[in-house]
């Protein structure tokens, strides 16, 4: 789940050899944007010869409308659970050849038994990066507004008293429904998985009524709004928190961020990668899964992006201030309190979509 404003590019197209027979080997990447190390797809075609094309999105929509449409000419991406589920239902991917994957040994089952609630037995998919939704968050200039020195509840957000005196120094929120209208539901004392109407009307309402204190809803802009003090406040995801906070630390400015997952509970969530049915390089994007399996590899990528891995034995090579961050990874008492979402029906997914124009558009 992320964007820096710059797209990660590893390499060139297809070349021919200079027989004209063969093609290079290449795999097609399409990934978050600030979601790898880069120098992780440099040393992979180092390793294995083949070409990495690797280009970003920024939201599980775009992805998923490529998907449905077919003919993406991808080999691997990477939705997040929730889509995942729906998108295998609809036959957009292929089953993994888990004979090729001889690193899923590496796994965690932690993590392995809660992903096989959007892809049973884990056949189609392997994560990549899982983490929590919350609130990332200005110290100094909460404290001026609200009088607080930690961020510890979803009121700060959905009480709209609260949130109307951060609004000068500036809110953001994801443009993610799939998000914002669990965490409602949730701080409601809802099922953040409901899909009764009359429950989803409350959580409309809810968001509605703090919707003219939020500058605007986006999915990636709101690392660097909060790293250069330009905003106070984002509901966003924790990788993007703490690359935030250390762009913040590393900048001097006198900008400290920090992260809070609410008490009542966050949303958990997974990012999976997955192989399109359609893949034109299958060999390929085996080799490159089982590459990012490697508990050497996944630990770099995490101590990159500050985001917890479903890597079981990539956890005695993670850096201490990612390891041992329990905004990271969670104590089990805050795993406990964590929530998973579930796809929508069709019917729901319509009402929900309506539901989250009305409140982009506050009308």
């Amino acid at each position: 789940m992320k964007s820096w404003g710059y797209l990660l590019a590893a390499t060139a197209l297809v070349a021919l050899t200079s027989g004209g027979q063969a093609q290079d080997r290449v795999v097609n990447v399409y990934n978050w944007s600030d979601y790898i190390d880069d120098s992780i797809l440099e040393d992979f075609t180092k390793e294995t010869g083949i070409k990495v094309v690797y280009d970003v999105f920024d939201s599980n929509e775009i992805l998923e409308t490529k998907l449905l449409a077919g003919g993406t000419g991808y080999d691997v991406v990477v939705p997040t659970g929730t889509f995942l589920a729906r998108q295998i239902q609809a036959g957009v991917f292929q089953k993994l050849d888990k004979s090729k994957l001889p690193n899923l040994s590496n796994m965690w089952d932690v993590i392995a038994s809660r992903t096989e609630k959007y892809d049973p037995a884990n056949d189609y998919s392997i994560n990549y990066m899982w983490g929590t939704t919350g609130i990332g968050y200005n110290v100094n200039k909460v404290q001026d507004a609200l009088g607080i020195e930690k961020i510890d509840s979803w009121d700060v957000v959905f009480d709209p008293e609260k949130l109307a005196k951060l609004a000068d120094c500036g809110v953001y929120m994801l443009d993610a429904p799939a998000e914002m209208i669990p965490a409602a539901l949730k701080y409601l004392g809802l099922d953040p998985n409901s899909t009764d109407p009359d429950e989803l009307a409350k959580a409309e309402e809810l968001l509605l009524s703090i919707r003219p204190s939020i500058r605007k809803f986006h999915s990636s802009e709101y690392i660097n709004a909060l790293a250069n003090g330009d905003i106070c406040l984002a509901v966003g995801w924790s990788g993007d928190m703490f690359q935030a906070r250390d762009r913040a630390a590393e900048a001097d400015q006198g900008v400290a961020i920090d992260y809070s997952i609410p008490k009542e509970g966050a949303q958990m969530w997974f990012d999976q990668m997955a192989i399109p049915a359609d893949a034109p390089h299958v060999a390929e994007a085996h080799e490159f899964l089982n590459y990012i399996m490697r508990p050497d590899v996944i630990a770099k990528a995490s101590n990159y992006v500050y985001y917890a891995n479903g890597n079981k034995a990539s956890q005695e090579l993670l850096d201490e201030e990612v390891i041992g961050d329990p905004a990271v990874y969670p104590d089990e008492e805050t795993l406990n309190n964590l929530f998973t979402t579930v796809p929508l029906d069709a019917k729901t997914q319509r009402l929900v979509t309506r539901i989250w124009t009305r409140v982009v558009t506050g009308q």
